[in-house]
């Protein structure tokens, strides 16, 4: 057993104190999920056409009014016979008659039909981002995905170097200012980048409060918390609907969440709900700040840091024999991962699930979509899955493994995304719903199981930084999304081709994963053997860099240990 381990068993292991801070840390995700909810909104497009100009209009026309006069003013087209968005009738001049003989842009702006999403004022409606300014709702979209790819990748060696509270608390500090920027902006590119910034400290402090309550919990322990944080995630997007129909203005509705974030770092901000993860101190070497924050793990947990008669050790003699046996390692950058094979290897893997499983939600989504009249059925049907996801993982990942779950998954992703393009032009439209449905379920249990995955293979020390990668690649998949809609149907179903191919390769790589379940030596121990080995834990030969493994590394150790 790892010595940091028997440190932390003697503190009073998975104790009291330990369980509330790491339920309390569940809070936090109803704000940060109502902030990432929120994004939808604000992008939402309202039905509109072109306010009617009558100085357009021949003379005999010209005195019309209400339906008439739009009628008169707006062409319909298709067989549905619905407005233009963005186009008006256009006169001959001089005009002889009434009759027109083409189309004309608009002239005097637009006629939105409001509510959009519980907003009566949003980004698209006050600058008229539609039509020839259309392209400007997808540039937001991947703007704000890209702050949080740029966010989970800078913050996440910060977490690494400075600690998981340091990053946590200066994220929600720029995530406040920023949000509240937000708010007063008065033009859209002041908005853009705003968004960008805003999305970057949103996902530094998610990241944070991920990894420190993932190291709070023991692992049979750590499904369940994730996973019930995941479920607080999805509470907070489905209040974000509600809050925008209480607000009715995007700058009132940014103003609120600014406050939300705000009252996180009122009450998270102190150390007594968010203390600097053991894990980190003890990885790092800093044993003097380890030994104050396990001290009050240990006496909340009702254990004598002095005496446990069941392990015949103190916590202060595992501290004395942690300080005298292994000097403090120095931090390590996450790119120092490239010299070590197997660790490598599995991140890689991860980074390409996560990536696949990200792209492949905004593709399910985007499929779905058009089957609904209103915007609050992909809202809530993409929110509603997402928690079934949740639940799935919680009942069958510990007991299947986390990699057959992962390959079940991808499996199931991939099939669906090929049967929909190969038969969406002979499948029934129910048909197409129901699989567009699935691959949406398994593309979102993918994402987060290659979320925890991540965060439990890599070592201690490049943990955050680790997966912070692994996260930045499905925000990325994500905005692939967008981007594919500045360029229409036929970007939309190259983003689906290119994503579905990449499902299949993504099977064959699932496999070699380490299993973290078995009964005989598995896999992810041989692969901390490997990681001992590796060049990158030869660079100081004489001491011990077990602080780089992850403590009790994996779930594989404790299912071992129940299983006898």
């Amino acid at each position: 057993m790892e010595q940091e381990v028997r440190v932390l068993h003697a503190a009073g292991g998975f104790g009291r104190a330990r369980r509330l801070l790491a339920a309390a840390s569940w809070l936090p995700c109803l704000a940060l999920g109502l902030a990432l909810g929120s994004e939808p909104l604000l992008t939402a497009l309202p039905a509109h056409h072109c306010q009617p100009d009558p100085a357009l209009l021949p003379p005999v026309l010209r005195s019309l009014s209400g339906p008439a006069l739009l009628n008169a003013s707006v062409p319909r087209l298709g067989p549905a016979r619905a407005r233009s968005p963005c186009l008006l009738l256009r006169y001959p001049e001089p005009s002889p008659g009434a009759r027109p003989n083409g189309t004309r842009s608009c002239t005097r702006g637009w006629h939105y039909a409001l509510p959009a999403a519980g907003l009566l004022r949003s980004p698209v409606t006050q600058w008229n981002l539609v039509c020839e300014n259309g392209w400007k709702v997808p540039l937001e979209q991947t703007s704000h995905l890209l702050g949080w790819l740029l966010g989970c990748v800078i913050l996440g060696t910060g977490c690494d170097w400075f600690g998981r509270r340091v990053v946590f608390v200066a994220s929600l500090v720029l995530a406040t200012g920023l949000g509240a920027g937000e708010a007063l902006a008065a033009s859209f590119p002041a908005l853009l980048a705003l968004r960008l910034l805003h999305g970057g400290s949103l996902a530094g402090a998610s990241l944070a409060l991920y990894v420190t309550r993932l190291e709070l919990c023991d692992p049979p322990h750590r499904l369940a918390f994730s996973m019930a944080a995941g479920l607080f995630s999805v509470a907070g997007a489905l209040l974000s609907p509600g809050l925008a129909l209480l607000a009715q203005d995007w700058h009132l509705l940014q103003g609120l969440s600014a406050l939300a974030t705000g009252l996180l770092l009122l009450f998270w901000g102190f150390p007594a709900l968010f203390p600097e993860s053991p894990c980190w101190l003890l990885a790092t070497g800093q044993l003097a700040r380890a030994r104050k924050t396990l001290w009050h793990f240990a006496e909340a947990s009702g254990v004598d840091p002095e005496r446990s008669c069941e392990e015949e050790s103190s916590l202060a003699a595992e501290l004395d024999a942690l300080s005298a046996e292994h000097p403090q390692p120095r931090r390590h950058w996450v790119l120092e991962l490239l010299h070590t094979r197997v660790a490598w290897r599995n991140g890689l893997i991860l980074g390409f699930s996560s990536l696949v499983g990200g792209g492949m939600r905004a593709s399910f989504s985007r499929r779905l979509a058009p089957h609904e009249l209103a915007f609050y059925g992909p809202y809530f049907l993409g929110a509603g899955l997402e928690a079934v996801a949740t639940v799935f993982l919680l009942l069958t990942a510990d007991r299947w493994g986390r990699r057959l779950v992962l390959l079940l998954g991808t499996l199931v992703m991939g099939l669906a995304s090929l049967l929909i393009l190969s038969g969406v032009q002979y499948l029934p439209g129910w048909t197409v719903l129901s699989l567009s449905v699935l691959g949406l379920l398994a593309a979102q249990a993918v994402s987060t199981l290659s979320s925890l995955f991540a965060a439990e293979l890599f070592p201690t020390v490049i943990r955050a930084a680790g997966l912070g990668l692994v996260l930045g690649a499905g925000f990325l998949g994500q905005a692939a999304a967008p981007i594919a809609d500045m360029h229409g149907r036929r970007g939309f179903f190259l983003l689906h081709v290119v994503f579905a191919s990449f499902a299949i390769l993504t099977l064959v790589c699932v496999l070699l994963l380490p299993e973290s379940r078995g009964r005989g030596l598995p896999q992810s121990l041989q692969d901390a053997d490997r990681l001992r080995r590796s060049p990158l834990l030869r660079v100081r030969p004489r001491q011990d860099y077990m602080p780089l493994l992850p403590p009790a590394h994996c779930w594989a150790q404790t299912r071992l240990a129940q299983e006898g």
